[in-house]
């Protein structure tokens, strides 16, 4: 090298610190990609993704030849540098080189390829497997060498280099990928995957039709009475009781009962004979875990009942399915039948709506961990059946109560501006 000429040196500097370049933006590519996506493109058979998976798994051997490889270069180039600066400007031109050197690899193999790197890591990563595999193979020895030695010394530390995480995400890391997707999902859809995530914080007694709010067939009325209610029914399926809900006998599908409609012989007893078994759901059964049991019983209504046994509401596979998917209507008043317009234009609320129904059909986040009806928060937020009118401020919004009687809540009006839900 001492017999070389300054030109030479110089084009041999240039060359190092372009494959300084090389590894610096390597490390930074590979590390750097993104771990989800190289997973689906090598397992949909692409081969750059496979090879580089294939180096990712083994993380300190990548690191390995990637370092061994830069630091080599670096060194030489350094090297390379010093004798063309005593050639140049003697003894004196150590201190030129060194930072002249430290510059030059700072800016060109350092700082512009690793932010080239990161800013497009597959265009990084993937060419680069096609030079660090060989070269990994052809250094492995050396690379096996440097690996043993720091891996005894991150034992002596208790850190164990089978200890990496996995690429699993949590709930909410996967929520957050959610958020982050952009136009890459649909906000619609979005929505979906975030109310399947949240199905798992939810309870069929966030979501159940209150004990009060139950359409049922009573079979000691009059036969004529109950024909009369099947034929109206707006509901494919009801629950059938003997004068109380809580003597419920069965669920009836009104699919099966309408060729008995046409029987002049009809009775309760034929009625009962078509009748399903009651199914009970526990009040505290989260809603994925019910959503489970639906498909799994073959069911798609349950009645939910508290720890006591006693019945307090009903829930149906719908209910759960609307969780995920959003009401079937955009419109306020027909999303929720609780909630209406008034003669001057004032937005009506029933007490017993769901404080789940009203949040998301104004737009709200009133808590829902407490009271699971509009009456009973402001019940509760008051300490005492109110008289009407009644005015009060409730988590940021305004509450008018119009009409109590038998002292709950039946009509509120709120002054805030509705707000609906875009989808």
């Amino acid at each position: 090298m001492n017999n070389a000429s300054i030109t030479t040196l110089l084009i041999a500097l240039g060359i190092l610190i372009l494959i300084s370049a090389f590894f610096s933006s390597s490390e930074t590519g590979m590390m750097s990609l993104n771990r989800y996506k190289l997973k689906h493109l090598a397992k949909n058979g692409n081969k750059s993704a496979q090879r580089v998976a294939r180096l990712l798994s083994r993380p300190d051997q990548l690191i390995g030849v990637i370092l061994i490889g830069n630091n080599f270069v670096n060194i030489l180039a350094s090297s390379i540098a010093t004798l063309i600066a005593l050639r140049l400007w003697g003894d004196a031109g150590i201190a030129v080189a060194t930072a002249l050197l430290t510059v030059v690899i700072l800016i060109f193999g350092e700082v512009t390829p690793k932010t080239l790197a990161a800013l497009y890591p597959e265009k990084v990563a993937y060419p680069s497997s096609l030079i660090l595999v060989p070269l990994l193979k052809l250094i492995y020895p050396l690379v096996w060498l440097v690996n043993l030695v720091c891996n005894a010394l991150l034992r002596l530390v208790g850190i164990s280099e089978n200890q990496a995480s996995k690429d699993h995400l949590s709930r909410e890391e996967l929520r957050t990928l959610v958020h982050e997707s952009g136009t890459m999902i649909p906000k619609r859809h979005r929505q979906m995957l975030l109310s399947v995530l949240d199905l798992e914080k939810v309870t069929v007694e966030d979501i159940m039709i209150p004990r009060a709010d139950i359409v049922g067939i009573d079979i000691e009325d009059d036969l004529e009475e109950i024909v009369e209610q099947i034929r109206t029914a707006q509901h494919t399926r009801m629950p059938v009781y003997k004068g109380d809900i809580s003597n419920i006998v069965g669920f009836l599908h009104l699919r099966n009962i309408g060729r008995l409609l046409q029987d002049e012989e009809i009775n309760k007893a034929k009625m009962l004979k078509i009748c399903r078994e009651p199914y009970f759901v526990p009040e505290a059964t989260p809603l994925h875990t019910q959503l489970f049991n639906f498909q799994k019983e073959k069911r798609r209504i349950g009645l939910v009942v508290d720890e006591y046994g006693d019945v307090k509401g009903l829930v149906t596979l719908e209910d759960i399915l609307e969780e995920i998917v959003g009401e079937f209507t955009t419109d306020i008043a027909a999303t929720s039948p609780e909630i209406s317009t008034g003669t001057d234009g004032e937005t009506l609320v029933d007490g017993a709506i769901s404080v789940r129904t009203l949040n998301k059909s104004m737009g709200w986040s009133l808590p829902t961990s407490g009271p699971k009806t509009l009456n009973g928060l402001i019940t509760e937020a008051l300490e005492t059946i109110p008289d009407y009118p009644t005015c009060l401020r409730l988590y940021g919004h305004r509450f008018e109560i119009k009409h109590v009687k038998d002292h709950v809540i039946k009509t509120i009006i709120v002054r805030d501006p509705p707000k609906k839900n875009k989808s």
